[in-house]
């Protein structure tokens, strides 16, 4: 019978943020594979935990994968960790889940530290909904595909970022998303000199271009108000004549009662008001 494969969240920076149930089943599998045994040695020693280790990382991911979904197949049980946070968000983890899946091994995940979640709920901005973008692309055209995304993106949206790239990051989000916008700018989360500073990106840009950031670093940003969106919408089609923005629906074939109604739906006012003005032309 094949065994089960433990994603483990570990600190991101706190070691009291170590759950009672991560550090026994790291007591209890048969091996971890850890993203950097040399890191990871000074958690195990810390709580005495003695299992094996092997390195599992993003330049080993496929060939060590497939040596550890052998080891699972066998019957071990194996527990992942990255060096901080949970396994597969912005750390190796997800193409082995994928191989286990495939192989009908089990897979379960241990909750604890996740930097976007810490960030996110300490940021002061909406958490009901928010979108995931993990560190920004290397590759420009890849980028610049995501920030165009990120213009029209209306839920908080959370990012991770090195403090050498920050000030660079923060440049690009005035650019794109306007230096009003706001965000907070999370820093050595959990540990001694985490801070949180909330204002918007260009005081953020400002104040980073002033003060050498260090520790690193997760941003939190506010999404796109959708009135904002609506107001802008309505006033590229206020733009057009009336007469131009009527033939715009008759052109495709909709009835003269039913492009009245989209007019009068794109510019925000009533219907009445649309059949008047016409009939005054």
């Amino acid at each position: 019978m094949p065994g089960t494969l433990y994603l483990c969240a570990t600190p991101i920076g706190n070691l009291e943020d170590m759950t009672f149930r991560v550090i026994r089943t790291l007591k209890e599998v048969d091996l971890i594979a850890a993203e950097d045994t040399r890191n990871s040695i000074k958690l195990l020693n810390h709580f005495e935990i003695q299992t094996p280790m092997t390195s599992y990382h993003e330049f080993n991911k496929y060939e060590k994968g497939r040596k550890l979904v052998e080891k699972l197949l066998e019957g071990q049980n194996i527990a992942l960790i990255t060096d901080a946070g949970t396994p597969g968000i912005s750390d190796p983890g997800e193409e082995l889940v994928q191989m286990c899946y495939e192989e009908e091994i089990a897979v379960t995940s241990l909750p604890g530290a996740a930097a976007c979640v810490t960030a996110l709920t300490m940021s002061g901005l909406s958490t009901r909904r928010f979108a995931f973008e993990a560190f920004l692309p290397t590759d420009k055209k890849e980028r610049e595909a995501v920030l165009g995304e990120m213009e029209h993106e209306t839920r908080t949206i959370v990012m991770y970022e090195a403090p050498h790239r920050l000030v660079r990051t923060l440049k690009l989000l005035e650019e794109r998303l306007g230096q009003e916008r706001k965000i907070t700018v999370c820093r050595e989360l959990t540990k001694r000199y985490e801070t949180a500073l909330r204002s918007t990106i260009g005081e953020a840009l400002a104040y980073y271009e002033a003060n050498d950031p260090k520790g690193e670093c997760v941003l939190v940003i506010a999404g796109r108000s959708r009135e904002e969106m609506r107001l802008e919408e309505q006033a590229r089609w206020e733009e057009m004549s009336l007469g131009e923005h009527m033939e715009h629906y008759l052109s495709q074939g909709i009835s003269r009662k039913d492009a009245m109604k989209m007019v009068a739906k794109d510019r925000g006012v009533p219907k009445r008001e649309i059949y008047n003005q016409l009939e005054k032309d």
